[in-house]
């Protein structure tokens, strides 16, 4: 294969744009917000695009010492429901981003979240 310096150059600008694409990306991503719920919107907690928790709301009935293994239950699962939404919104606006041009292992690693899994 015979690359001259013209379509190297048209690469390199390509990769310039998707990594300034990719930057611009993340920093939306710390702004979104993404809710996950549990025990019917007992417990919700809020992340961002990021995989960072912003947010934990808890039902004042779920105060009670009487109900704290239900609670930290319900904290979990809002938690992990917050954090899913916040993957698969972070796959989404990075695919967008890049024209799918990149596949969600590698951006996930670029991103450091999600631990390099889809």
């Amino acid at each position: 294969m015979n690359m001259n310096f013209k379509d190297m150059a048209g690469m390199l600008k390509q990769v310039q744009q998707i990594s300034q694409k990719m930057e611009d990306v993340q920093r939306e991503l710390a702004k979104l917000t993404v809710t996950g719920e549990a025990g019917g919107g007992m417990v919700k907690v809020t992340a961002n695009g990021k995989h960072e928790i912003l947010k934990v709301e808890i039902e004042k009935d779920l105060l009670s010492p009487n109900e704290q293994d239900m609670l930290q239950d319900l904290i979990v699962a809002a938690t992990n429901k917050a954090l899913q939404e916040s993957t698969r919104v972070a796959q989404e606006e990075m695919l967008k981003a890049t024209g799918g041009m990149m596949n969600q292992m590698d951006f996930l690693k670029d991103l450091n979240i999600g631990g390099g899994r889809a």
